[in-house]
């Protein structure tokens, strides 16, 4: 990853919002609703967090908060496999967010 994870989560979390933009999520069942919603809630705490994590100042708060943005990557990771249960997201997109997410994830430690 040639850019810092807060970066690389602006960008998932600028493509997740191109995909749900496309959708009219009035439209949606409830539960895919829920689910959208979580997703979001999700991304923007997980953005958050690794920003938090970016801008710490001792190696004990980095470790805090690097704890806290892997636990909110894998609760996204199980958000957007949940969502790809409702047709929000095709198994391309699955496999690219997830792969995304991996990959920021590598560079919080």
């Amino acid at each position: 990853m040639e850019k810092s994870p807060f970066l690389g989560i602006k960008q998932l979390e600028t493509q997740v919002n191109g995909i749900f933009s496309s959708m009219d999520v009035y439209e949606l069942d409830k539960p895919q609703q829920k689910i959208v919603t979580a997703v979001r809630r999700e991304l923007v705490d997980a953005r958050l967090d690794i920003r938090d994590y970016e801008l710490s100042e001792t190696r004990t708060e980095q470790l805090a908060n690097a704890k806290s943005a892997h636990a909110r990557i894998d609760t996204l990771r199980k958000y957007i496999l949940s969502a790809s249960e409702y047709d929000i997201f095709g198994a391309v997109d699955v496999a690219q967010l997830t792969a995304q997410l991996e990959q920021i994830a590598e560079y919080i430690y």
